[in-house]
């Protein structure tokens, strides 16, 4: 990255969300130029672009469920097509909370008779109006802004219930192949998803690598398969095939 880009991010997370014209007259530069430079922090998760804007992206707290929708949408797309190979007609599956893996709902409806238990609130909406299988939706409290089910609830829920396949995601996996999330409360949801599962899917897009977040767990080595949507860095791809983790990405 050259400074200007390195400007732009700190100017953005002082400032907010402002259109890419506003971004141009703050640099002295054309739209089209800073449309490029927002183009390449958007790709390395450090900004988000949606239409005509550009958003925060922190690192170190998460954003809105709106916010990470629009962020690598097409690569979240990949992820949940790969991801719905993996799972088979009339299995019972856990869905963890997020964007990416509301991406997975969306492409359910292609398999027979799934029964999906999730707390994730977007994607029980997008299954509840497909026409078949089965849905169980966990109760209690609700995080607002991501709306999903949290803490000793979700916990509960998923350990109320035993699952064939189990697919969630993380904020982060470092270069060591550590994995990390926002809030002890998502991490213990994690667990409990894990801990009551055959066989477990974790779907992280490539913004995620080499990247780091507030909450560790260092569980990579009990994940059967990470799915994501480019070919991870050698070095992250060693880490993660030497624990036995069958890793799935699109070239």
């Amino acid at each position: 990255m050259n400074q200007r880009q390195l400007d732009i991010i700190q100017w953005i997370n002082t400032n907010g969300r402002q259109p890419l014209q506003a971004v141009a007259d703050a640099f002295d530069v054309s739209v089209q130029t800073i449309r490029s430079d927002v183009r390449l922090l958007s790709e390395k998760g450090l900004l988000l672009r949606n239409h005509g804007e550009v958003v925060p992206f922190p690192n170190r707290e998460n954003i809105s469920f709106n916010q990470r929708q629009i962020h690598n949408a097409e690569g979240k797309r990949r992820m949940a097509e790969l991801c719905l190979q993996q799972i088979s007609d009339y299995q019972s599956v856990f869905l963890g909370s997020g964007s990416t893996v509301a991406e997975l709902a969306k492409c359910l409806n292609e398999k027979e008779d799934l029964h999906v238990m999730t707390t994730n609130l977007h994607a029980a909406r997008i299954i509840s109006e497909q026409p078949n299988g089965e849905l169980t939706v966990a109760g209690g409290k609700v995080r607002k802004r991501d709306q999903d089910i949290v803490g000793a609830d979700a916990v509960r829920f998923f350990q109320k219930y035993r699952a064939d396949v189990g697919v969630f995601s993380v904020s982060a996996i470092d270069k060591h192949g550590v994995l990390f999330d926002f809030t002890d409360d998502d991490i213990s949801s994690l667990e409990a998803l894990v801990d009551n599962c055959h066989y477990r899917i974790l779907m992280v897009d490539s913004t995620k690598f080499d990247r780091a977040s507030r909450c560790v767990w260092t569980r990579l080595k009990d994940i059967d398969c990470l799915i994501t949507d480019r070919q991870p860095p050698a070095y992250l791809q060693s880490k993660i095939t030497s624990l036995g983790v069958k890793l799935i990405y699109k070239t």
